[in-house]
């Protein structure tokens, strides 16, 4: 995968075969979340990462496993922080701390041969008809 709407349309198709009839489907809210938090993980790592070296989605039994490879071994200091966003505006900033108000499980790591794999669980909530 290069691009975050690649890595968006392969999300879909793990939630779609992983919550197939008779399972109810996550609600649009949660699939929404998923799919920001997606975008943004795979924009940070070409972006500030050096590029996208793999991207995996794995669902869980509580929504959706996000993993993150870039060639970069720098640890962004702001997935760490209050999600708070930025006050001044200049036209970026807005990506952690939306990661970190609709993820759970931040977890960064260096690799070994280099870089860093960012991983993050992004619950999903069953629709209304699921009655939840």
């Amino acid at each position: 995968m290069t691009t975050a709407a690649a890595a968006r349309a392969h999300v879909l198709a793990v939630v779609r075969g992983h919550w197939a009839a008779p399972v109810p489907e996550p609600a649009e809210q949660a699939l929404t979340d998923l799919l920001l938090v997606t975008s943004e993980l795979v924009s940070n790592a070409i972006r500030h990462g050096g590029g996208l070296v793999a991207f995996e989605a794995a669902p869980s039994k509580d929504g959706i496993r996000l993993t993150v490879h870039d060639p970069s071994p720098d640890i962004p200091t702001v997935a760490f922080g209050s999600g708070a966003l930025p006050v001044a505006h200049d036209g970026g900033g807005y990506g952690w701390p939306l990661i970190i108000k609709l993820a759970h499980e931040i977890v960064i790591e260096r690799c070994a041969g280099g870089g860093k794999f960012v991983s993050v669980l992004v619950p999903l909530a069953a629709g209304p008809e699921a009655g939840g």
